[in-house]
């Protein structure tokens, strides 16, 4: 059986899936970063940075259109024309594949020579066109669980998804290095996974979706009667003009991550060419910038985009029967949830950015360890600006992130053409920062104003303390420990003092958030299950000596 999910729930399923997910996309790298030169990286990256901005722009925003459509009309009672909505987007996901996919591969030439400056990039690029196939189906499928608040099915074929696509571009490259083939077709095997990652991710999408339809077959409550079908059906015309009307601001917003990056490597070269000495130097941090920060900047988001997934069907839902109250607390736990899980992970892999690069990559002098450290901080503000967006788009404001996003890609735009050429790669970061920043801060605003948003209230100064001083002691003892062990293999002094580190920083933050008084027990009680188990003892502590001292 297909059980619906919880808020709560569709976000650990989600979340979990993401996380297994990223690990093995940043396991792909490791592999790769030995078996490929610098210049097959910058191939392998750039085309999958294309690739995944025109996955975003053939979905079109529509999986989080139909999730809002779907809960909306099972909210309603009509669950004949979630079907039909359902039934619509499919058609669209397998024209837009058909369609995408074909337009990739034959202006791969001209997007390599002309726009990347990279010519052998062409190769890669087409290896990977296959893969639009069957992704903009796979995402509509996806858009429909989730509106039905069943998490499970994009959570088992996003893995699967990553599995056959890591067994694949690295084993293919394992075969191939020693055949001498060039650089330019060792990139396009590597590429070539995802083809056979979107296979196995639709078979997983089709498994649930006939398990899903015999449910529904038996349930008396959702079955459709001839009855209910045989009033007025509302037309395709009607169905594309709703999704389109809500997804082409989602798109807008959905995009900005992935054109962020992408506008970084594609245009790379053109940016920083006159800060750079000579054009080795500009190719290896190039692919710093996308083999190893943009990979390791992609861990702290993981909650945020699965919370900013499923709240948009739960607020949907709550705020199509006026439900207001509902609507606040949900989105003031999800807040909640990103500041106390996302900021964290986001300052530890920061202050912990040498050991953690030295030891994902067996680099014994951590290359491109400040990039990733520059790059990971940044994410606090991408975070809030994906969860805050998710937000407005559950309470139909979707206009608004789509105008706010417009001003924070222009900023991007403007600082990257100011910073660059002064500052390099720290400059195009400097600019992608300063894009979030700007967005979740017009997002919140709004939010305010229509929500009475109860995030931390009055305890923002402990939780900022808290941040110091866990941050602190993280970036010490990382250092204290690559010092003292610096007669050890790199590998291994770099995997024990960035674990060092997470402990000491992590057990810090757990302990003065409940010391300083910045999580109460009725927030912990609004918590998932894992993070309950984290905090239960702590808090069990601090009322027992409470208790001891009032003695």
């Amino acid at each position: 059986m297909v059980k619906k999910d919880s808020l709560i729930k569709g976000t650990i399923i989600l979340a979990a899936a993401a996380l297994v997910a990223r690990f093995l996309g940043i396991f792909q790298r490791i592999p790769l970063d030995h078996l490929m030169s610098t210049q097959s990286g910058v191939y392998f990256n750039d085309a999958n940075n294309i690739y995944l901005m025109l996955l975003i722009v053939a979905t079109g925003g529509i999986p989080s259109a139909i999730s809002k459509m779907i809960s909306q009309r099972y909210a309603l009672g009509r669950p004949d024309e979630a079907q039909r909505i359902y039934r619509a987007a499919l058609w669209f996901g397998t024209v837009t594949g058909i369609l995408v996919s074909l337009l990739l591969f034959v202006f791969a030439p001209f997007v390599a020579t002309h726009i990347s400056l990279e010519p052998g990039l062409d190769a890669s690029i087409r290896a990977i066109a296959p893969a639009l196939l069957l992704f903009p189906v796979i995402a509509m499928m996806r858009g429909y669980f989730q509106g039905r608040q069943m998490m499970m099915a994009g959570g088992i074929s996003q893995i699967v998804e990553q599995i056959l696509r890591v067994i694949t571009a690295v084993g293919l490259v394992m075969v191939v290095v020693s055949w001498d083939l060039g650089d330019r077709k060792i990139a396009a095997v590597a590429t070539f996974g995802s083809v056979l990652g979107s296979i196995g991710a639709f078979g997983v999408m089709l498994y649930y979706a006939k398990k899903l339809k015999r449910q529904d077959l038996s349930d008396p409550a959702l079955r459709i009667t001839a009855d209910s079908a045989a009033g007025p059906k509302p037309s395709y015309r009607s169905i594309y003009k709703e999704l389109f009307a809500i997804s082409i601001p989602i798109v807008i917003a959905a995009m900005t991550v992935q054109f962020v990056y992408n506008f970084d490597t594609m245009l790379f070269n053109r940016l920083t060419g006159s800060y750079y000495a000579t054009a080795d130097i500009a190719k290896q941090f190039h692919n710093w910038l996308a083999f190893r920060a943009q990979g390791i900047a992609g861990i702290p988001p993981i909650l945020a985009i699965a919370l900013s997934t499923s709240i948009i069907p739960v607020l949907s839902s709550a705020y199509s029967v006026r439900n207001l109250k509902e609507v606040q607390r949900q989105t003031s736990l999800v807040m909640r949830i990103v500041v106390f899980t996302g900021v964290p992970i986001a300052l530890l892999l920061t202050v912990a950015a040498v050991s953690v690069t030295g030891f994902l990559f067996g680099d014994p002098k951590a290359g491109g360890s400040g990039i990733v450290a520059a790059l990971t901080a940044g994410t606090i503000f991408q975070i809030t600006m994906m969860t805050s967006n998710s937000i407005l788009f559950g309470l139909g404001k979707t206009r608004i992130p789509m105008r706010h996003t417009i001003i924070g890609l222009v900023v991007k735009v403007i600082a990257s053409l100011l910073l660059a050429p002064f500052l390099g790669v720290y400059g195009l970061i400097i600019a992608s920062t300063l894009c979030f920043l700007t967005i979740a801060s017009l997002n919140l605003r709004v939010i305010r104003k229509e929500v009475s948003l109860s995030v931390l209230g009055t305890r923002w100064f402990g939780y900022g303390v808290t941040i110091v001083i866990s941050a602190a002691a993280g970036w010490l003892i990382d250092g204290l420990v690559r010092g003292w062990l610096g007669d050890l293999p790199a590998r291994a002094v770099f995997f024990l003092s960035a674990a060092a580190a997470g402990m000491v920083s992590l057990g810090l933050y757990v302990a003065l958030l409940v010391l300083l008084k910045v999580v109460t027990p009725d927030d912990v009680r609004q918590f998932p299950g894992p993070l309950r188990k984290l905090l239960n003892p702590v808090m069990r502590l601090t009322a027992r000596s409470k208790s001891d001292s009032s003695k």
